[in-house]
């Protein structure tokens, strides 16, 4: 071969190479920066009936997790973010509400307050004592309805009240008789943990992941303990001094979160002190707890310990706040939970649809009330008055662009712990 063949062999192997070259590149940039969109998606309007699919309108199901790359870090850091811009104004209500649903199986009005309005949490209430085995059945029947498009691949939490003694919803087989909490304060911290664990752990195989508890108020002696008609009436206290009440919430709640459960300190900024129970009387007054009370530090030191859940106490605190009942109160759920605590979870409210103490509000502006004051979460143990809860948050999210941002900033705690937790697709 002369050396003019061999000059042009030469070109073309170079040229080839370069070719090569520059789709190699094209496709590795392809490849490592995919794009990611978020579109908005509907949900049915309120009234909409039930169904057992999702709408027409709903957003499409999520793609199965094996036909996507994985995310970078980069890219998770504004999952919630990203899953906020992509619900409804329906949907955003519905991650800000928990509806209850009894025990022993869900009715008609719970069905109605998943499947049409879209509320994205549950409280299992009631009392079973069928055991793991059967209520594990009943929750996952339960949960079924919060999934898939119409909640846009976000999954509930789901709580329930598991303190020990009178209050223990579920119960049976595979779950331990728990002692109330006057005996688990008599128990070392650390044994009290140990239990607490396995307790939780108990609760997490049936499908809960939030326990609202442990009682963080502190009674302030055995003599008044039975004046105390919420908490020391029926042994729900850990002890009578703060330190004590401190020291085992803390293990109880420690425990919880080592079974795989978000434990819920309650009922700031106390019920310790007064007479009357919120759930059944009105008028519930604490005359004596001010804003830097020493009985609210076991819920400043549960903050401190990672406690991820607070619920507001439904009493009026005079010393701290004249006008306003707790749930309602800006200084209360705002500057002293986010201020004060400097506390970054979830707040939710005490029972806001079935407690006589806020009977003299409208159902439909309580949630708005709540959230308003800096609140999370609205909880509604009485899912027949849910629906009303739910249309005055949404129309007034629909005509109020200033309780639309509140709104959007409480679901986006919701979501953000959701994310933390595995809950969102």
């Amino acid at each position: 071969m002369n050396a003019k063949r061999w000059w042009l062999v030469g070109a073309v192997v170079v040229a080839v190479a370069l070719v090569a070259t520059m789709v190699a590149l094209f496709l590795t940039g392809r490849t490592s920066a995919p794009m990611i969109t978020v579109g908005p998606s509907s949900a049915p309007s309120p009234g909409q009936s039930t169904t057992a699919l999702p709408p027409s309108s709903a957003s499409p199901a999520p793609a199965p997790a094996s036909s996507a790359p994985a995310p970078s870090v980069a890219s998770t850091k504004g999952v919630a973010e990203a899953k906020l811009a992509e619900l409804s104004l329906e949907q955003k209500v519905g991650q800000v509400l928990m509806v209850s649903s009894p025990v022993t199986g869900a009715d008609a009005n719970s069905l109605y307050a998943l499947d049409t309005l879209i509320v994205g949490n549950v409280f299992v209430k009631g009392r079973s004592t069928a055991g793991q085995s059967a209520i594990a059945s009943q929750v996952s029947a339960l949960t079924s309805h919060i999934s898939g498009s119409r909640t846009a691949g976000i999954l509930p939490f789901v709580a329930t009240d598991q303190e020990g003694g009178l209050v223990q919803i579920m119960q049976g087989p595979g779950f331990a008789d728990m002692p109330q909490a006057i005996e688990q304060g008599q128990l070392s911290a650390a044994v009290l943990q140990s239990q607490a664990t396995e307790w939780g752990k108990q609760l997490s195989a049936v499908g809960v992941n939030v326990n609202l508890a442990p009682v963080m108020d502190t009674v302030p002696g055995a003599d008044f303990a039975p004046q105390n008609a919420p908490i020391g009436a029926f042994g729900r206290e850990y002890g009578y001094t703060p330190a004590e009440v401190s020291s085992h919430g803390i293990a109880f709640a420690k425990g919880m979160q080592a079974g795989g459960i978000d434990p819920t300190i309650k009922h700031f900024p106390g019920l310790g002190r007064v007479t009357q129970n919120t759930d059944v009387e009105a008028s519930v007054v604490d005359e004596v707890t001010v804003r830097n009370d020493a009985y609210v530090g076991p819920f400043r030191d549960a903050v401190k310990a990672g406690a991820p859940w607070l619920m507001i106490s439904n009493a009026s605190y005079p010393q701290i706040d004249p006008k306003k009942l707790a749930p309602f109160s800006p200084i209360i759920v705002h500057d002293m939970v986010r201020g004060d605590l400097a506390f970054k979870g979830i707040i939710v409210s005490d029972d806001i649809c079935d407690a006589v103490q806020v009977a003299s509000v409208p159902v439909s502006e309580r949630g708005v009330l709540f959230l308003k004051a800096g609140g999370t979460m609205a909880l509604c143990t009485n899912q027949a008055l849910l629906p009303q809860m739910y249309a005055g948050m949404l129309k007034t999210a629909q005509n109020d662009p200033g309780f639309a941002a509140t709104l959007d900033a409480a679901a986006l705690v919701v979501l953000k712990m959701k994310v933390d937790r595995g809950l969102v697709n």
